[in-house]
C-alpha cells in the first residue's frame, strides 16, 4: 500500500480548519455545563433529598449509556419536539432549516458534559473541610457569597486534573458530531475522502489534528496545575 502524501499534505490543511468547530463545541459545551454541574455537585454533597436523587439519576443515566447513542436519539427527536413547540405557537418557521445543527450538538455535549463535571466537582467539594462553610456563614457571607468566594475557588483547583481530563475527552467526543452534519475535524476529513476515496490518508490527517490539539490542551493544564501548585506552596 502506498500512500497518497500529495493529498495528505492538501487535506491536513483542510482539516485544520475544522480544529474551529470542534474547539469552539468544546469550550461552548465545558462553559455551559460547569455552572449546571456545580449547582449539581453542591446538591449532592448537602444531601437534598429530591435534588440529590434527581441528579444521581440524572448522572447515573447519562455516564451509564454510550455517547454514540445519545446523540443518534437525541438529535432525532430534538428537531421535531422543537418543531411542534414551533407549530402549536402558530409561527411558519421550517426549525429542521432554521436552526444550525452545531447547536443540537452544543446542547448534546452540554448534559453530557454536566454529568461528567458533576462528579468532579462533587468529589472536589467533598474535599474542602466543612467548617469552610460555617465560617463564611459565621463571618456573615450568604451560602451563595461563601460557596462563590470561599469555596468555588478552592474546588477548581482540587478538580483541575478531572477537569483537563474530561476536557480531553470532550475534544475526542466531538469527533461524533459528524453524525449532526456538523463540519468539525472528522466530517471535513471525511469529506475530503469521499472524493477520491482517500480515506487512509485522510484518516491519518485527523489523527494528527486530535493529537496535537490534546496535547496543547494537556500541556496548558499541566501548567495552570503547576502554576496553582507553586502558588499555594506560597501561602
Amino acid at each position: 500500500m502506498e500512500l497518497d502524501l500529495d493529498f495528505m499534505q492538501e487535506t491536513l490543511l483542510l482539516v485544520w480548519q475544522g480544529a474551529g468547530v470542534t474547539l469552539s463545541l468544546t469550550a461552548l459545551s465545558l462553559l455551559l455545563a460547569a455552572p449546571v454541574a456545580f449547582y449539581f455537585a453542591v446538591l449532592r454533597v448537602r444531601g437534598a433529598r429530591l435534588g440529590g436523587r434527581l441528579v444521581r439519576g440524572y448522572v447515573s443515566f447519562v455516564r451509564g449509556t454510550p455517547l454514540i447513542l445519545q446523540i443518534l436519539l437525541l438529535y432525532s427527536l430534538l428537531p421535531s419536539i422543537v418543531n411542534e413547540i414551533v407549530r402549536d405557537l402558530g409561527l411558519d418557521i421550517n426549525v429542521f432549516e432554521a436552526v444550525d445543527p452545531f447547536y443540537y450538538a452544543v446542547f448534546i455535549f452540554t448534559i453530557n458534559t454536566i454529568a461528567l463535571l458533576t462528579e468532579a466537582f462533587r468529589a472536589a467539594l467533598l474535599a474542602i473541610p466543612k467548617g469552610q462553610l460555617e465560617a463564611g456563614l459565621a463571618g456573615g457571607l450568604t451560602a451563595f457569597q461563601t460557596y462563590l468566594h470561599v469555596i468555588l475557588p478552592q474546588a477548581l483547583v482540587v478538580a483541575l486534573p478531572s477537569i483537563a481530563n474530561i476536557t480531553v475527552n470532550l475534544i475526542k467526543g466531538t469527533s461524533l458530531a459528524f453524525l449532526m452534519t456538523v463540519k468539525d475535524i472528522m466530517a471535513v476529513g471525511k469529506i475530503a475522502a469521499s472524493y477520491g476515496y482517500n480515506y487512509i490518508e485522510a484518516y491519518l490527517d485527523v489523527f494528527i489534528v486530535y493529537l496535537v490539539l490534546c496535547t496543547i490542551v494537556q500541556l496548558l493544564f499541566a501548567a495552570a496545575e503547576r502554576r496553582v501548585g507553586a502558588f499555594h506552596g506560597q501561602n
